[in-house]
């Protein structure tokens, strides 16, 4: 039976009732994701810039994505191609043959056997034609010149032992806060934590005449050495975490003579694994990115340089051409973003699993 005209089409109470609760999902998702295309614009960026050849990102008409200018070959010579309105108001992409103040000379592509085509106008008032193109040598050029093997060996080097002196000392420390009982032990802690509030440049100068008396300066030691003496904030990570672990385990291998160190390597740490890999995957960003102390330190020893000083100073001798800049920018990214991709799965056991649970 068909519906009149003037019957109710309004949608039955089950498909409103299904809309109403599919709009709140609809809205958080879209406000998600309009958070997420801000937070990766600068990014996208990068990406695309690092993409573009020489000129391109100064040219007013250039397009967004990366390109090249067009040309037009005729009889062995390269014409600029420009999108020239006639006088019927049609563009056409024709190619400059012969520049004028008034009057310019121009070739159609499709029929160059027809000769010079003569328009009046100001050739300077038209826009260029431009064709999608990626420029891969940014990347050949930037690996080159920019030393970017070194800098990778140095960076990998600097990092992975800090890393190592990191997660190793801050564990230490962090065990025997949550395990052990001693005279003063809240007392130390609080001042441990304490540091953290500490302004680096406060102990900038001291640290650095002790490392010159020394004779480190010049050299990596004072980059990885302090880093196999713990810090506050990844001993207080871990030892939060480590007091979640029941000391029931702990005494069940007492009891079949586990002694203190055992308890760690084979109880503890097992158990402990997602909140590790954070310490060490936030001390090697953390070392990746680190500008300032290789500037105090290395600044003179350019052999020794880390990625981020080579990519700084890479940077001011080619500011104006940001094609270079953004492509040495991306180079020294990717080994970041690998390694968190890797250690992502690690951060949601951390998530999902506690305790006795893993």
């Amino acid at each position: 039976m068909t519906k009149s005209k003037g019957e109710n089409t309004a949608p039955s109470p089950a498909i409103s009732k299904q809309m109403r609760s599919f709009m709140p999902y609809a809205i958080f998702t879209t406000f998600v994701f309009m958070i997420l295309s801000a937070y990766l614009l600068p990014f996208g960026y990068m990406v695309i810039t690092a993409l573009k050849s020489k000129g391109v990102s100064a040219s007013p008409s250039a397009p967004l994505w990366p390109a090249i200018e067009s040309t037009f070959t005729y009889e062995g010579k390269e014409y600029d191609l420009y999108k020239v309105p006639d006088e019927n108001g049609v563009t056409h992409n024709w190619a400059m043959f012969k520049k004028g103040r008034e009057e310019s000379l121009f070739l159609d592509p499709e029929n160059p056997d027809a000769g010079p085509v003569t328009w009046v106008g100001k050739w300077r008032t038209l826009d260029r034609v431009w064709k999608f193109y990626i420029n891969w040598g940014n990347f050949v050029r930037v690996w080159t010149e920019l030393r970017m093997p070194l800098l990778l060996w140095n960076t990998v080097v600097i990092a992975t032992l800090g890393t190592i002196g990191t997660t190793v000392s801050c564990t230490i420390v962090a065990y025997g806060f949550s395990r052990f009982r001693f005279p003063g032990k809240d007392a130390i802690f609080t001042v441990l934590i304490g540091t953290i509030i500490l302004p680096g440049f406060v102990t900038l100068i001291p640290t650095y005449t002790i490392f010159y008396r020394m004779g480190w300066v010049g050299t990596w030691l004072p980059l990885i050495v302090p880093h196999f003496f713990a810090n506050a904030f990844n001993v207080f990570l871990l030892r939060q975490f480590f007091m979640t672990i029941p000391h029931a385990l702990d005494e069940a291998a007492m009891i079949d003579g586990a002694n203190p160190l055992q308890i760690l390597v084979k109880v503890v740490l097992p158990q402990s694994l997602p909140v590790i890999v954070a310490v060490a995957v936030g001390h090697f960003l953390w070392s990746w990115n680190n500008y300032f102390d290789p500037l105090i330190y290395l600044l003179s020893e350019r052999d020794l340089h880390p990625i981020a000083l080579g990519i700084q100073s890479y940077n001011s001798l080619y500011g104006t051409e940001p094609h270079l800049i953004q492509a040495s920018s991306l180079l020294g990214l990717l080994l970041p973003v690998a390694l968190f991709f890797f250690a992502q799965r690690y951060f949601i056991q951390g998530i999902v699993f506690t305790g006795v649970e893993k």
